[in-house]
């Protein structure tokens, strides 16, 4: 869930799609349908139009900005609109967005924002600061419309345009994200016609109005998502002129239709597998790429789930309502195999919740707090809570009854199976025995709190503050029927002390210190056990794309960007789809600029609710 994978992401965010419905399926060359069974290039149809094809194995929550959290659907919305700042490509740092300049008050409870007078909705309307200030009044007052990025304004104290140009974004208390608002501005005369912000999903009427490099204009639930370029995008028209994503739940599936040319790029589910990667190392026209990935993969514990009524729900084992149980289950989690013999190289051993990528803000437990692999020391802690071993050597739980955990997983992700194998034959060592869930939409259960442990992971943006805000009292449900920010349900007191601290912290040193001292508290709690930072691993075909951007800069990952660099930015080959005049240059490194008038801090991938390995971003 940055985006659900994390970033949100966290990241952790994923799962969308993208082929082309039977209008699209003359546009660009498509996989073989009951209507077109010939399965043919992803190239320039005959009307010349240029499709870049992306392949993804996350389907869309939803097109709506104020309730999608996976990474897909976040990222289809920096494609289709602007937010008040971006990123640079090149080291993350915040420049303009539909904001050109910003600046505070000498107390910073004051930030005015001037507002570019140059970006146009797709219907030819002027986007104005009064988008602006009605997107986020709207979400300061209404509960739907705060479902995804409401942490961002639960801060405001008032919101106002003076004139179309000018925002006015006055504070209760200082508060370090605003460089970093990770909100898609929307078109007031659009949606200020929607009657139920939580129910209305923006995936019945095409094209969707923006400001984004793309238009929206089409879209079919687990197959497909189109975007055209949009040829008045203030900073430049995109190079190809149609963009798809299009969903395989098979991932073997998606790297078959790379080779046959029938889609331009694939990112899996997140990444590439191993196998899959080293199978396209060396292909003829296909590129690979393996970068430090944005993202944490994860094994969350439910603690309890909760309102904030106070009433409680779900089925959690109460085992793990024992900090010591937790932290005895991860003490016999070997992380260093999860990396040699699951992600085979392609990632970093897993430990605090920031990956290592965001160097200001990652962090390593102290050696007397690490919880380093020890099955012995594990069999001792869990004894020692309680839970002991029967003659039968099951470890059994106070009713008397031997453990079995339930683990949910995602069907479409090999990495949450192999390490789910694993995980029965380790904790099965314990006396411990483990149920896999893998399922292709792990929302239900979760937002339930019908589940033990899950896979987790979210791709996380350069500030860290949305993706620390989901565990947050703050996040919890309304009640227990409502659905809440939060990603597994966490309320600790210490923690949200902590998190309103690095909030207010304009000094970015201090403000990182409070951040690993978060780090740190999540770690000991043990609700949320890290395991890996895998690579973006992300493969794209040269004699399609002759070059794009990558973020950062140096050893960065195309796909699931704080931005819309890699596909504003992708250029098409000479011949796409045609291996004898293509032209492979590699990954162009990173564009833009503009004049920053403040440094800020990046920001965090968007998320919401549950249901990714991602990125969830």
């Amino acid at each position: 869930m940055g985006t659900k994978d994390q970033t949100r992401s966290l990241p952790r965010g994923l799962r969308l799609v993208a082929a082309a419905g039977a209008a699209a399926l003359t546009l660009t060359a498509g996989l073989a349908t009951p209507l077109d069974p010939a399965p043919r290039q992803a190239r320039a149809a005959d009307d010349g139009k240029k499709t870049l094809t992306v392949a993804v194995a996350q389907s869309v929550d939803s097109l709506s900005p104020f309730l999608a959290v996976r990474l897909l659907s976040t990222s289809i919305h920096r494609l289709t609109y602007e937010y008040l700042t971006n990123y640079d490509p090149k080291d993350n740092h915040a420049i303009p967005g539909l904001a050109t300049k910003w600046e505070p008050s000498p107390d910073k409870l004051t930030w005015t924002y001037t507002i570019r007078s140059n970006s146009k909705w797709s219907d030819g309307k002027q986007a104005t600061a009064e988008d602006a200030a009605w997107t986020f009044n709207k979400m300061m007052t209404d509960s739907g419309a705060a479902t995804a990025n409401g942490s961002y304004v639960g801060n405001f104290r008032k919101v106002s345009a003076p004139s179309p140009t000018k925002l006015v974004i006055e504070l209760k208390k200082p508060q370090a994200t605003m460089t970093a608002l990770d909100v898609p501005i929307v078109p007031k005369h659009v949606w200020e016609k929607v009657s139920d912000f939580s129910e209305f999903n923006n995936d019945k009427s095409f094209p969707v109005v923006g400001n984004g490099p793309f238009v929206l204009t089409g879209y079919k639930a687990d197959s497909y998502v189109r975007l055209k370029a949009n040829k008045s995008f203030w900073r430049g028209a995109p190079k190809f002129d149609e963009l798809v994503f299009r969903y395989y739940k098979d991932q073997d599936a998606a790297v078959s239709a790379l080779r046959k040319g029938e889609v331009s790029f694939v990112a899996g589910s997140p990444s590439l597998t191993p196998a899959q990667a080293a199978s396209l190392e060396g292909a003829e026209n296909i590129e690979v790429n393996d970068a430090p990935g944005r993202r944490f993969y994860a094994l969350a514990t439910n603690p309890g789930a909760k309102a904030k009524n106070g009433k409680k729900f779900g089925d959690g084992h109460p085992s793990l309502l024992d900090q010591r149980v937790r932290n005895a289950l991860f003490k016999a989690v070997d992380r260093k195999a999860v990396i040699d013999k699951v992600f085979q190289g392609h990632a970093v051993e897993g430990e605090g919740y920031i990956p290592p990528r965001f160097s200001q803000y990652f962090w390593k437990p102290s050696g007397s707090q690490e919880l380093t692999y020890d099955p012995a020391e594990a069999a001792r802690m869990l004894d020692q809570a309680g839970y002991k071993k029967n003659g039968d050597g099951k470890r059994v739980g106070k009713d008397g009854k031997p453990i079995t955990y339930r683990v949910l997983c995602h069907a479409t992700d090999p990495n949450d199976k192999a390490v789910g194998k694993y995980l029965q034959e380790w904790w099965g060592e314990l006396g411990i025995g483990v149920q896999l869930n893998c399922l292709d939409n792990v929302t239900d259960p979760w937002l339930a709190g019908k589940y033990d442990l899950a896979f987790d992971g979210w791709s996380v943006n350069p500030d860290p503050d949305f993706v620390l805000s989901i565990h947050t009292c703050g996040a919890l449900p309304a009640t227990p029927e409502e659905t809440g920010a939060t990603d597994n349900f966490i309320c600790d007191k210490k923690y949200d002390e902590l998190y309103a601290r690095q909030l207010a912290e304009y000094d970015p040193a201090k403000r990182a210190d409070i951040v690993k001292q978060m780090e740190s508290r999540l770690y000991d709690l043990g609700y949320m056990n890290v395991m890996a930072y895998p690579n973006a691993v992300e493969a794209y075909r040269t004699d399609q794309i002759k070059s794009i951007t990558t973020m950062p800069a140096k050893a960065g990952n195309i796909y699931g960007q704080d931005g819309y660099w890699s596909w504003w930015s992708a250029v098409p080959a000479e011949s796409s789809g045609s291996s004898d005049n293509a032209s492979s240059t590699g990954v162009v490194a990173g564009v833009v600029g503009g004049v920053v008038v403040l440094a800020g801090l990046g920001v965090f991938a968007a998320m919401r609710r549950r249901s990714t390995a991602e990125d969830r971003e």
